[in-house]
């Protein structure tokens, strides 16, 4: 005989502490939970995997006549033991009958949700009992979590992420940092821990930068709160390069698994095979994210054979030990939390191969970082440029390793000069001189790699305008070049010594350089050298009322679109369309400079955009047209500022620039060209660049006086989901909305507002809806 607990009763535990965020895997799961019978929530150790299916079970509660049941198997070590331990959770008794026999007679007829919590270890025990159960039951619904998928047929997958943090770049204002779910946990909890913690202009950037450090991780963010009886903020910041240790101290009453965020990814590491652990340990020399083809090159051998790469990465993408993101432009890239990344190191360390792998890994990127200069003259310059975008972090590791080894000099250096097109491109000047800056004081000896370094280090000086800083490096690497006959290095020196005088506006003598440079280059057959001569000789020839200019442009136009050189390209278009704008030829100017300027955006070049969009106020300026002068000055400055430059500091683009400004400013009268110089400034780089194509945005003052009152308390909400980065999809979710529901009310903001762009929204939301939450997040 079976004695069974009463119908509609529900068997959840109370929650001890306050819920936060996951509105959306929340509102996704109950959607997956009408359309499907087995739903698994993966995600990494610590991610909040319980805590969300019990949030999920409880809201879900009144669809399920006989109740929701947890069953809770993270204790459970035997297998043998799994149905028993259903049984006991769903207060069963019964008597000389197999327990898997019993489950099934039971709830054959019965409408309710089974919360299986915990399934990592036994997966293939769990997974065939249920698909049992859900054969022989049409009324179950089977909820689980693990942190890999159960493989059970018509399985669902919903993975949980980290909380959402706050960029570090993006400069979040104070008051709107509660609206990432991350620094709501950490301030909900550090209140907790300190009566009268509140978030203020004084603890914000530490918090915000907590987060973040955690990445979002809220068994991580929560541990890190209660250090807060013994620390200050700055402290606890200071020793997150060791999370392990300091996130040593957990509830009592959790679990002994989530009681620390080292028993949690123990429990991880204990579900892995053999090589997967292993695997775990060499990727963790990797900084950011890595490609299949990274993992095959650095971790391949001593216990693992290329062969097994793929299918050992897959088992740690299944048990989320790493994450695997599919970008649009590029293979899959794989990413270890940082909590992981340290466990793993730890690993390494122990094992004796931390210096030999690291020793593979510097020497994989120095071969990409390599491959990436040679390919500046290949039609597959651009993906390239890509590609060391997604690596950067990865390059700054290799690079920081050499220049800390012994004898690892010489490899920085060959590494960060071998990034030169990968510096113009970014405009990331300033670490580019860091770098290079650290790895010649490091190795003084006289070579061949010194020599280009020093050519490379003295150009970007010259190209953020430190003409004082660059002179005496490009001397030096041109005494060095005639001394080792390296006359490729002796070119370029020439070449960029020319554009310390062409931006000293010493164009005479940086016509003269440029044409020495060019001829050198054309004689060694340096194609990349061709390309850049053509285009600086062009701009001093422009600079000097020379007529060549425009040949000189053409023949670089018509070299790189014979070699496929996209990116190039954009630069010959550039300087053909300064050569019209100094001919008069105004409406050609903006055609081929409103070209250049697409091509630059779209590779991310804001040198290249700055100048651009520089040299399309200036032919609006001519055209009188000078309010929108003075909005495209502004503009150029959110692409100036990336670069640590202004075009003041550009001897040739100066006298321009001030005559631009002057016009527009006499004929706007000063508080007008102000203001519409602010509005360009203010924009996002999209509106900056839209602006700039010919797309008006709406003013500031239309936005200030007619934006603010007219939004519905539903828009205002939608606003503040826009502004965090939502999708309409993502939107709906959230809200609990048709997408088209929430496309509408978007559409009806862009039109109230007028404005065309979601991120115009968002800089509306963050002037006008400071303090106020989107009820998603509540």
């Amino acid at each position: 005989m079976t004695f069974v607990a009463p119908r509609h009763e529900t068997r959840l535990p109370a929650d001890t502490t306050s819920f936060i965020g996951r509105r959306r895997e929340v509102a996704e799961a109950k959607r997956l939970l009408s359309s499907t019978r087995m739903l698994t929530l993966t995600g990494v150790g610590g991610v909040g995997k319980t805590r969300l299916g019990l949030r999920i079970a409880g809201e879900v509660e009144r669809a399920f006549p006989d109740g929701v049941w947890l069953v809770e198997l993270a204790a459970l070590t035997d297998e043998r033991l799994l149905a028993h331990t259903v049984i006991d959770a769903l207060g069963i008794r019964q008597r000389a009958r197999p327990p898997v026999e019993a489950l099934c007679d039971f709830l054959a007829d019965r409408q309710l949700l089974l919360v299986l919590d915990n399934c990592e270890h036994l997966l293939d025990a769990v997974a065939s009992l249920a698909g049992q159960l859900l054969r022989a039951a049409p009324g179950l619904r089977i909820l689980a979590t693990s942190r890999q998928p159960l493989g059970v047929q018509g399985e669902y997958i919903l993975d949980v992420p980290p909380l959402p943090v706050p960029d570090p770049e993006a400069g979040v204002p104070p008051g709107s940092l509660p609206r990432y779910d991350a620094v709501r946990l950490f301030l909900e909890r550090a209140g907790a821990m300190q009566t009268g913690f509140t978030l203020s202009d004084q603890n914000a950037q530490a918090v915000s930068r907590i987060c973040g450090r955690l990445q979002g991780i809220p068994l991580a963010i929560e541990l890190a709160a209660m250090w807060l009886r013994r620390l200050a903020l700055e402290q606890i910041l200071d020793r997150l390069d060791d999370q392990l240790h300091l996130l040593t101290r957990g509830w009592r009453a959790a679990p002994p698994r989530q009681r620390t965020l080292r028993a949690a990814i123990d429990w991880s590491y204990e579900l892995c095979s053999p090589k997967e652990q292993l695997l775990w340990a060499k990727l963790s020399v990797f900084a950011g994210s890595l490609d299949l083809e990274a993992a095959e090159e650095v971790c391949a051998g001593d216990g693992i054979d290329r062969t097994e790469m793929l299918d050992l990465i897959s088992g740690l993408v299944d048990k989320s030990i790493i994450g695997c993101v599919r970008p649009e432009d590029g293979p899959a890239r794989y990413q270890l939390l940082e909590t992981i990344r340290q466990y793993g190191r730890e690993l390494l360390a122990d094992s004796g191969q931390e210096v030999a792998l690291r020793r593979r890994h510097r020497d994989w990127y120095r071969h990409l970082a390599e491959e990436n200069e040679a390919a500046w003259t290949r039609p597959d310059q651009v993906e390239w440029l890509f590609r060391m975008a997604r690596d950067h972090s990865n390059l700054r590791a290799a690079f920081e390793f050499s220049v800390a080894e012994p004898g690892g000099a010489q490899a920085a250096l060959a590494i960060g000069s071998s990034l030169w097109p990968y510096w113009l491109a970014s405009g990331a000047f300033t670490e580019a001189r860091h770098w290079l800056g650290e790895a010649l004081a490091a190795d003084p000896q006289h070579s061949r790699v010194r020599a280009k370094a020093l050519w490379v280090a003295g150009w970007h000086a010259v190209q953020q305008g430190d003409v004082a800083g660059g002179v005496p490096l490009l001397a030096e690497c041109r005494q060095l070049a005639e001394e080792l006959g390296d006359e490729t290095a002796l070119a370029w020196a020439i070449e960029w010594s020319g554009q310390a005088a062409l931006h000293g506006s010493d164009i005479p003598r940086a016509v003269e350089l440029f044409s020495e440079a060019l001829e050198r280059h054309r004689s060694l057959g340096n194609v990349s050298g061709i390309v850049v001569g053509l285009y600086l000789l062009a701009s001093a020839t422009s600079a000097a009322g020379d007529p060549r200019s425009a040949e000189l442009g053409e023949e670089m136009l018509a070299l790189c679109r014979e070699r496929g050189l996209r990116w190039s390209s954009s630069y010959a278009l550039h300087v053909l369309g300064v050569a019209m704008f100094r001919q008069g030829n105004l409406p050609r100017a903006v055609s081929l400079v409103r070209e250049s300027t697409r091509l630059r955006h779209a590779f991310h070049d804001p040198l290249g955009t700055a100048l651009c969009i520089e040299l399309l106020a200036w032919t609006a300026g001519a055209q009188d047209r000078h309010a929108r002068a003075a909005e495209l000055l502004g503009a150029a400055r959110v692409f100036w500022r990336v670069v640590g430059t202004s075009p003041d500091k550009y001897g040739h683009l100066a006298p321009p620039h001030e005559r631009c400004e002057a016009q527009a400013r006499a004929a706007l009268g000063d508080k007008a060209f102000q203001a519409a110089v602010r509005h360009g400034e203010t924009l996002g780089p999209d509106e900056a660049v839209a602006l700039a194509l010919g797309e008006e945005a709406a003013t500031t003052a239309e936005v200030t006086t007619t934006a603010a009152p007219t939004l519905t308390p539903r828009e205002r909400e939608i606003a503040g989901l826009v502004a965090q980065g939502l999708s309409n999809r993502e939107i709906a979710a959230q809200l609990v909305i048709a997408q088209r529901t929430a496309e509408g009310h978007v559409e009806h903001i862009l039109a109230k507002l007028g404005f065309h762009s979601r991120a115009q929204i968002a800089a509306w939301a963050a002037e006008h809806l400071e303090g106020e939450r989107p009820r998603g997040h509540q």
